[in-house]
């Protein structure tokens, strides 16, 4: 090796030991803060940590999705957020603040300059809620005007926004959340009413939290971090068809509007199935503006309101008579102008002399005294046992709250009167989805079906199952009894014969029957006078039903009846809901019977 060779070996030598101090040196330097942050100062820094804040905050879940039989949106989440605050930011400028959030939040303004300041006895607090549930285009809007004037401390968090498309479309089934204006700052959102409320449990899911370390009013990137994260809810499927129900609802307001009259309910049901594609109220509300309506208006009279059923009573008594081999439509019946019962006289809704009906007639003419003649082919007790069959006195439970059960008198207080009144509809007491079922029970062929409000299965916040996938089946009256029931609800809508014409729809056979019963009330329990309820109960196709409606308008005006008021309404429901599910005439002959016996005869 040469001299050379031997200089430049020992400068390399000289640099790495060089290199290797420095290195050391670095790394004891490191070392040495290490050990001041983790063991010397740990105390020292944690408390100044913990001077600075930890700050707790909810992370949302995402509200389940209520939606129609087609997966159309009746109730969803849209993108909202929270508005907070820091007070030891915002206390300076804490009045200017308030100002800008009430005006554009509308919030009480003592309420949230409270919040803005510092608080005796809180002076570390560094995170407060100011408004919940704001929609995102307001929130925006409102932070850029903050920062316009350069006011600090104010912020925003995601906070889903439930929101009701079709407004007021089955608003009094869908029920609604708390809003923004209503439910306590800070809190989770509140289910109130209707199916929101009965199956909260499944839709809300389950919040998350997040808590973070704060310092001079900022996130600490690296300080303590723990996160909960939120569980979405399960979206709910209704049987309920959005424009169906539209429509109902539209028509529905027009007659309550036209007669005067105090509310209204329709109710559309699949025949075969018992699935409801509408339950309709009116008057109703906006979903998403509760609180610019009545409490009265916020429950689905369809489920609440009770009154006596009247006429349309007459189908459930003349099925269960035919299925007991009782009478026939062609039994003859002498009708006398009134008919003396115990201590009361029983008369019709017009005035006549003695006529002579068949039992289609007494039908078709809706004769009060002709039901109750024909009832006396039945002992009390059998009456009531076909009636608790047809499902009066019991709840459906489709899983809505605030559904009544209506009252059907106990077996054992019936006397020969009680049968005579409730044979043609007074007496007893119903809601307007009892008593669609039970006539359906004649257009499904003798068989109640239950009805559903909930596609597939769910279950309600009380433990009942509910759903299509539970719907149950069992036999009231016969087939036979059933189809001849249906023959003699068509001469109802038949021109010149029935009482209802008004309700047939041109190319269809259409069987139906018109209600009108005076409403009992006050301290006396008799009926009052004026107090009228009309109602309009069929099924279309006649031979071959697909589609149930019935309707009631509670309280019209004079002059208002069954089949000029209601009967309207349920011809416009079932064209519509015909035509939309392409449901073809049948084209065969309508019903033959006849009416009279004797001398002139109709049919």
């Amino acid at each position: 090796m040469t001299r050379t060779q031997r200089s430049l070996r020992g400068a390399s030598s000289v640099r790495l030991r060089v290199g290797l101090l420095v290195i050391t040196m670095l790394l004891t330097l490191f070392g040495a803060r290490l050990l001041q942050l983790q063991g010397l100062d740990s105390r020292a820094y944690a408390a100044r940590a913990a001077a600075s804040g930890m700050v707790t905050i909810t992370l949302p879940a995402q509200r389940g999705r209520i939606l129609d039989r087609n997966g159309v949106p009746l109730a969803e989440s849209v993108s909202g957020l929270m508005i907070v605050a820091d007070p030891t930011r915002t206390n300076a400028n804490a009045e200017a603040i308030a100002k800008i959030l009430v005006a554009q939040l509308h919030l009480d303004y003592f309420d949230t300059l409270a919040k803005l300041s510092i608080q005796p006895g809180k002076e570390k607090v560094r995170f407060v809620y100011v408004a919940r549930r704001v929609p995102s285009t307001k929130a925006t809007a409102v932070m850029d005007l903050l920062r316009a004037h350069a006011y600090l401390g104010v912020d925003t968090r995601p906070d889903p926004l439930r929101t009701y498309p079709a407004g007021d479309v089955a608003a009094n089934l869908l029920g609604f959340v708390g809003d923004p204006t209503d439910a306590q700052v800070g809190d989770a959102v509140q289910a109130r009413a209707g199916l929101e409320f009965s199956f909260d449990h499944l839709l809300a899911g389950k919040d998350g939290t997040e808590t973070y370390e704060v310092g001079g009013g900022h996130r600490i990137p690296l300080g303590e971090n723990t996160q909960v994260k939120p569980v979405d809810g399960q979206d709910l499927r209704l049987t309920i068809d959005r424009d169906v129900t539209w429509y109902a609802q539209r028509v529905l307001r027009t007659a309550v509007e036209k007669a005067h009259a105090a509310s209204g309910a329709a109710v559309v049901m699949d025949s075969r199935t018992g699935e409801l594609l509408a339950l309709a109220d009116y008057p109703t509300f906006d979903a998403n503006r509760p609180g610019k309506s009545s409490a009265s208006d916020l429950r689905s009279r369809a489920l609440g309101d009770v009154y006596e059923p009247g006429s349309v009573e007459k189908v459930l008594t003349m099925s269960s008579l035919l299925d007991a081999h009782k009478v026939t439509p062609r039994t003859r019946f002498t009708v006398p102008a009134k008919l003396h019962v115990l201590d009361r006289w029983i008369g019709d809704w017009f005035p006549h002399n003695t006529l002579r009906l068949t039992l289609a007639g007494v039908l078709a003419r809706s004769s009060n005294i002709g039901t109750a003649m024909a009832a006396t082919q039945f002992t009390p007790d059998q009456l009531w046992t076909y009636l608790d069959q047809f499902g009066l006195g019991h709840r459906t439970d489709i899983g809505m709250p605030g559904e009544t059960r209506g009252v059907l008198p106990p077996k054992p207080s019936w006397s020969s009167l009680t049968r005579a009144q409730v044979a043609f509809g007074q007496g007893l007491s119903v809601n307007a989805l009892q008593m669609a079922t039970a006539v359906n029970t004649i257009a499904d062929g003798g068989e109640l079906v239950t009805p559903s409000l909930v596609a597939g299965r769910a279950t309600t916040r009380d433990g009942l199952t509910v759903g299509s996938a539970t719907s149950t089946r069992h036999r009231v009256v016969s087939a036979a009894a059933a189809r001849t029931t249906s023959e003699m609800m068509e001469l109802v809508t038949t021109p010149n014969v029935g009482t209802a014409a008004g309700a047939g729809i041109q190319g269809y056979r259409v069987a139906g029957k018109t209600g009108t019963a005076q409403e009992a009330g006050g301290r006396c329990g008799c009926y009052r006078t004026g107090g009228l309820d009309v109602s309009f109960a069929g099924f279309a196709p006649a031979d071959k039903p697909r589609f149930t409606v019935y309707v009631v308008v509670k309280h019209p005006g004079a002059g208002a009846s069954g089949g000029g008021t209601a009967g309207p309404v349920f011809r416009k429901i079932m064209s519509y809901v015909l035509q939309k599910y392409a449901v073809p005439p049948t084209g065969t002959p309508g019903s033959t019977l006849p009416t009279q016996w004797g001398g002139h005869r109709h049919r």
